[in-house]
């Protein structure tokens, strides 16, 4: 079951009534659902300062929580998605893919998040 529509790329006026040959496909591009993009990007903003919270119970200090978390939140929120945003970009100038923006945030966020999840079973 697709939703496929077929393009004809003979012009209106032709006297030919053969519609197999010039006919080809166009498949509509697939997204992942926005809530879910929104979702992820949420959830590795709270995995990634969750473990300060930690930190700081346990006793250390507010200025190397605040040192540790100023590089490696945005490396985890920003960072990893935006990578993976510009390897969508130079896949498609390069290969000639059809990878859309959306799809590539949120695989860099899920990535993400895995991540964090993993390390945090490391050193927990």
């Amino acid at each position: 079951m697709t939703n496929n529509k077929p393009i004809d790329l003979k012009p209106k006026d032709s006297l030919t009534n053969s519609s197999d040959e010039n006919t080809t496909f166009e498949a509509p591009p697939s997204l992942v659902p926005k809530g879910f993009t929104i979702g992820l990007a949420i959830f590795s903003l709270i995995l990634s300062l969750a473990g300060y919270v930690f930190r700081y119970i346990a006793g250390d200090a507010i200025t190397d929580i605040l040192r540790h978390a100023a590089v490696l939140v945005p490396a985890f929120v920003i960072g990893i998605p935006v990578l993976f945003w510009l390897g969508a970009l130079i896949m498609n100038k390069i290969k000639g893919m059809h990878i859309q923006r959306r799809n590539a945030f949120t695989l860099g966020w899920l990535i993400s998040c895995v991540t964090i999840l993993w390390l945090m079973g490391t050193y927990s």
